[in-house]
């Protein structure tokens, strides 16, 4: 039985110096202080919303446990700094309430009296866990609508390349009558827009780990915009090349501070899912981009190409200014010149299995780059498929890429280690190559274009396995140094494309062999180079 009586009070008042001296407080404001005002506030909060006051706790222990760009901040104030800055004062006001809530409840069991106690405890419980779940909702909605927008955003800076470069290319024959020039001097506009894209990488990589993601890559955008805006108003060949070189050269800011960024904002396996999603974007670029410039020539002419290009470019930078925030802290900062990025890169160099994945994945490239450069000759010259077959079957292996990738970040990563998915996409493509060579040199007959096209979708598809596992390996290597170890893998990339797109031609339009034979020594490599550097059967720091 519980005793009633004037000697037995229902309730010590928060305020009172009893409840502020009482023996489970250690701690003792002074009274009227701003510490003592600020410790009541907190206490009768708590003592009047108990649960509400819980729940701020848990709801961010939902929140902080979803992965992903859930910490960059929806705008670029924070120079500097990924997350933002209120959580803290959250999380200490959150747990300062926590704690009075505590030390209200353990006051409340040691006053008489108090024998429904437990009841308010068995609803504090539900009533916290649903206001849990309506503050977690609306963070988890925002920080999805934050990943998609940051996947849009990364999209199209890595699809500006193939935008430069594929949707110029239907209008390339007009640029060779409208300048009076051969064929040749107009393929040199793209060759110069191929060497800008390889050499500005070296240049913005290593100034992104000095100066911050935004500054290069909007300065970058801005040479873009106005080199652009040269190349439509260039009046001669030799000036159209040199600005392709530079247009070439400001646009290749975009791609590789791309990756830099999802360097910095994500690790392991998140990593490689986000690259391939991006490929997504990136994969699906050098199929629109031709029929999209065929469509801006039924309007204007050839310089129109690069005013659409000019404004893409534009779009970008305001995209950029608005949303997407620096994502190096300052701290992390490379703070030498010249000398110190040289240092930096050939320390990324000198790491064996850094080395090995750049190799694998440049030299898995260059199969791709003798594809594109050999395809519309094997296909139509060759077999005597018409343009919209050879369309046709370049969008199936363009397919076959984005599927693949797909499949590789939203399947196999996080099941399978990446090194094996990267193995697998290697043994994929070297058997996609040895059935072309068969193919090609007619070992067993003459062949129709049906075999020698699934050869071809089997090499596209083996790329989707094998280019996002291979950079997420080889950044994961190098987070001190993401913008030079990007450059280094993005330079490298159209280097030995470069180099490997030429040798397809060497004997001519009739024959597909040397497209085979590149493609074959060019997997040949990459899988010497991923098994004798990266050594995938041992254990790595």
């Amino acid at each position: 039985m519980t005793k009633t009586g004037p000697q037995q009070p229902a309730a010590v008042p928060a305020d009172t110096p009893q409840h502020r001296h009482h023996p489970q407080q250690p701690h003792h404001p002074q009274p009227g202080g701003p510490s003592a005002r600020s410790s009541r506030t907190a206490r009768e909060a708590a003592s009047a919303t108990a649960p509400d006051a819980l729940a701020v706790p848990a709801a961010r222990t939902v929140t902080e446990s979803v992965p992903g760009p859930a910490a960059i901040p929806e705008g670029p104030e924070s120079e500097g700094a990924v997350s933002g800055g209120a959580e803290p004062d959250a999380s200490g006001s959150a747990t300062a309430a926590q704690a009075d809530v505590s030390g209200s409840a353990t006051a409340q069991a040691d006053v008489p009296g108090s024998a429904t106690a437990a009841r308010p405890a068995a609803a504090s419980g539900t009533a916290t866990g649903s206001a849990t779940a309506a503050a977690a909702a609306p963070e988890l909605t925002r920080r999805r609508r934050a990943g998609l927008l940051l996947t849009l955003i990364l999209g199209g800076l890595t699809a500006l390349p193939p935008l430069s470069i594929d949707m110029y290319l239907p209008a390339l024959p007009e640029v060779g009558g409208a300048l009076h020039i051969p064929a040749a001097g107009a393929q040199l506009t793209l060759t110069a827009c191929l060497v800008g894209l390889a050499v500005g990488q070296l240049v913005a990589g290593p100034m992104s780990d000095r100066f911050g993601r935004r500054r290069p890559l909007l300065v970058g955008m801005g040479c873009y915009i106005l080199a652009s805006l040269a190349c439509a108003l260039a009046p001669t060949a030799a000036t159209l090349t040199g600005f392709r070189l530079a247009q070439g050269l400001a646009g290749a800011a975009g791609v590789v501070i791309a990756r830099a960024v999802v360097r910095d904002l994500y690790d392991g396996l998140a990593m490689a899912r986000f690259f391939s999603t991006l490929m997504l974007i990136s994969g699906t670029a050098p199929v629109l981009a031709p029929v999209l410039g065929a469509q801006v020539l039924r309007f204007t002419d050839w310089r129109g190409v690069f005013c659409i290009l000019a404004g893409i470019g534009l779009l970008l930078v305001l995209v950029v200014l608005r949303k997407l925030p620096e994502t190096l802290p300052a701290a992390r900062r490379h703070k030498g010149g010249l000398p110190d990025a040289l240092r930096t890169m050939r320390g990324l160099l000198a790491d064996r299995v850094f080395s090995g994945y750049l190799l694998a994945s440049s030299l898995a490239f260059a199969a791709l780059f003798s594809y594109v450069a050999a395809s519309p000759f094997v296909v139509q010259e060759i077999y005597g498929a018409s343009p919209q077959t050879f369309s046709l079957l370049f969008m199936v292996n363009s397919i076959g890429l984005v599927a693949f990738g797909q499949l590789n970040g939203k399947v196999l990563v996080g099941r399978v280690s990446l090194d094996r998915v990267l193995a697998f996409g290697l043994c994929m493509v070297g058997a996609a190559t040895v059935a072309l060579l068969v193919m090609t040199t007619g070992v067993f007959g003459h062949v129709g274009l049906a075999p020698l096209a699934t050869a071809l979708c089997v090499l596209m598809s083996g790329m989707g396995l094998i280019m996002p596992n291979a950079n997420s390996q080889a950044l994961m290597r190098t987070p001190h140094a993401a913008g030079s170890a990007s450059a280094l893998l993005g330079t490298s990339q159209f280097l030995v494309g470069a180099v490997a797109s030429p040798l397809v031609g060497v004997a001519g339009e009739q024959t597909a062999v040397p497209m085979a034979l590149v493609q074959f020594g060019a997997v040949t490599l990459a899988a010497l180079a991923f098994v004798a550097l990266c050594r995938p059967w041992r254990v790595r720091d």
